[in-house]
């Protein structure tokens, strides 16, 4: 993922978004089918049964979305969409994110840490760099990510990488190619969209994690 945003880099089927009608990569989107109450149910992993409606990963398609009433008219029938979609949204994406990152670490995909980060960066094994959006900007640029597309996740705070790999925060964290780096890549890219703000109070701090 370059700093820049996300770029699509294989084929995959496109979807239209409800709000904007333009069609996108389907893991660029949200998925949402109609449960059995008539809610609006969010379907994050795809696998949910029903006729999917699809929703750009951004705060400005979901708030279009609610306000002219897109999820009914998609779903042909009046539906209950639960408030504050965007920031249950982006909850949900924080949390899959922390527990992929998790998963990756878990199979040893995924390293904590500048030397640990640096160290896979010299060997050429880094595939995607993660750094905390309230880390040091100055300790931060020592690390670059690889060359070329969905090379950089820098929207996590610092407690959330943690949170992935069992420490109280984390500034740095890395993963190699393959494996769950790509679903890593995809569900950070949509969280993204959905994040209120960048920057936090130790944005200025000099931390450096272990």
């Amino acid at each position: 993922m370059a700093r820049g945003g996300r770029q699509a880099v294989r084929d995959e089927p496109e979807r239209r978004c409800i709000a904007t009608g333009q069609s996108a990569p389907a893991s660029g989107l949200i998925r949402f089918v109609v449960g059995p109450e008539a809610q609006i149910v969010p379907d994050l992993a795809g696998r949910l049964p029903g006729r999917g409606i699809w929703l750009s990963a951004n705060r400005d398609a979901v708030a279009r979305a609610e306000k002219k009433k897109l999820f009914a008219r998609a779903a042909r029938q009046p539906v209950e969409v639960a408030t504050g979609l965007a920031d249950l949204l982006e909850t949900l994406l924080v949390r899959r994110v922390i527990d992929l990152i998790s998963l990756a670490r878990k199979s040893g995909q995924a390293v904590a840490g500048y030397e640990k980060c640096r160290d896979l960066a010299l060997r050429g094994e880094m595939a995607v760099l993660i750094q905390a959006h309230d880390g040091s900007e100055r300790g931060k640029t020592k690390l670059r990510p690889p060359a070329g597309p969905e090379s950089y996740i820098g929207w996590l705070g610092a407690q959330e990488l943690g949170l992935a790999f069992g420490r109280e925060h984390v500034i740095h964290a890395a993963l190699r190619a393959g494996g769950l780096s790509q679903a890593v890549v995809e569900d950070a890219a949509r969280l993204q969209g959905l994040r209120t703000s960048i920057g936090g109070s130790a944005a200025g701090e000099d931390k450096t994690d272990a």
